[in-house]
């Protein structure tokens, strides 16, 4: 389905309201630049205000082309967005609860744009990225060489399924049970830790983990006795309404379900920079906090932002409205956003994060990675910055 509502120009788009805000910007007006956001600017020293504190651009890396569950970051940028497109990066105002809060945003994809590699290592490449996302087995992989901080889990549950064809297991409504029939388990491989996490938990005997998944649809079509990993966000309704050779319903379980319990996406600071940022982060994170709970009341202008961005990228991902708006309700339906066990919306609980250490640590020590030496909860994330009166459900 393709959409575009943007001019193309010199290898970047813009929106009308992005030539209005340039042209407004260029006069050194900011009243008139806010005027042509339609928002107002946020009153000088207040919460919404970031302009005293933070940088005036806060970059943000996402792990993944653009996609719905990265609506927490896509959602602060303001109408007066530009697009690079040879960059594959999104900018403008930052706003915020419908106020303009003094100073930009902005967000890169991962995958094709960063040459697949990890956030972490990215964020340590560029340190003008200020804010990446990072899921918490990721970044005790990285913990050694590349550590970050968690600040804030805007997702607090993995949306990530191993998904089969209902036909071809009539009757099965779990992963270990379509094990038990013989299924070969399709993950991803290179840096992945979900198939050694269900060989090693016992959900799926060893010799049936294939890692060799590459997001290509064509085997499952050709092979609907496999089952493959995939996402509760997107792949129920892709395979039903956008694979024409498929056209009909697939059945999954949650990973989250047989132990996959880490925070997906949650956005980190290098560590070693935490004490610097923490005047900016005081202030940002809450507002993260509150733009993923707004998100969810009103998701069309950030779910056509981000269908746009992939138009414009061009990178091969294929990613529609309908995806998107199916992904915002699976992501209230299943809870992928909820207020987390330690009792603040965004937090982080360090039980989980423990848990999570003590599970695919030695998967990954077993496959070579050095980790930091005596690792505990408080080195992967904190609670600091969060508003506990930020509530959500």
């Amino acid at each position: 389905m393709k959409r575009s509502k943007s001019l193309l120009t010199a290898g970047s788009v813009l929106t009308l309201t992005s030539l209005l805000a340039l042209t407004a910007c260029s006069s050194g007006d900011d009243e008139v630049a806010a005027a042509s956001l339609d928002v107002e600017t946020a009153e000088s020293g207040s919460a919404l205000d970031l302009s005293d504190v933070c940088p005036a651009t806060i970059v943000m890396q996402q792990d993944w082309e653009p996609e719905a569950e990265h609506s927490g970051m896509y959602s602060l940028v303001g109408a007066d967005y530009t697009v690079d497109a040879d960059k594959k990066r999104v900018s403008g105002s930052l706003v915020a609860q419908g106020v303009d809060t003094g100073v930009e945003i902005e967000v890169r994809p991962g995958g094709a744009a960063i040459s697949y590699q990890s956030v972490s290592s990215q964020m340590y490449v560029d340190t003008d990225i200020m804010l990446g996302a990072v899921t918490t087995d990721a970044g005790l992989a990285s913990s050694m060489d590349q550590p970050v901080t968690a600040v804030v889990a805007q997702l607090n549950m993995s949306p990530q399924v191993i998904m089969w064809d209902p036909e071809s297991y009539p009757g099965a409504t779990t992963i270990a049970e379509i094990a038990e029939q013989g299924a070969s388990i399709v993950v991803s491989g290179g840096g992945s830790n979900l198939g050694s996490m269900l060989s090693g938990n016992g959900t799926v005997p060893a010799d049936q983990i294939d890692a060799s998944y590459n997001g290509d649809p064509s085997r499952f079509v050709g092979d609907p006795t496999i089952a493959q990993q995939g996402f509760a966000t997107a792949e129920p309704y892709v395979y039903e309404n956008e694979i024409s050779a498929w056209g009909k319903p697939i059945t999954y379980q949650l990973v989250s379900e047989v132990g996959y319990t880490v925070y997906p996406e949650p956005l980190t600071v290098r560590t070693g920079e935490l004490e610097e940022l923490a005047p900016c982060l005081t202030k940002l994170v809450p507002i993260l906090q509150q733009a993923q709970i707004d998100y969810l009341d009103a998701p069309d202008f950030t779910n056509d932002l981000i269908v746009e961005l992939v138009e414009t990228y061009n990178t091969g991902w294929v990613y529609s409205k309908g995806v998107a708006d199916f992904s915002h309700d699976e992501m209230l339906d299943l809870g992928v956003i909820q207020t987390d066990t330690s009792g603040i919306f965004g937090g982080m609980d360090e039980d989980r994060i423990q848990g999570v250490i003590d599970l695919f640590g030695p998967i990954l020590e077993e496959s070579g990675t050095e980790l930091q030496e005596d690792i505990v909860p408080s080195d992967l994330f904190t609670n600091e910055f969060l508003d506990t009166s930020i509530t959500f459900g």
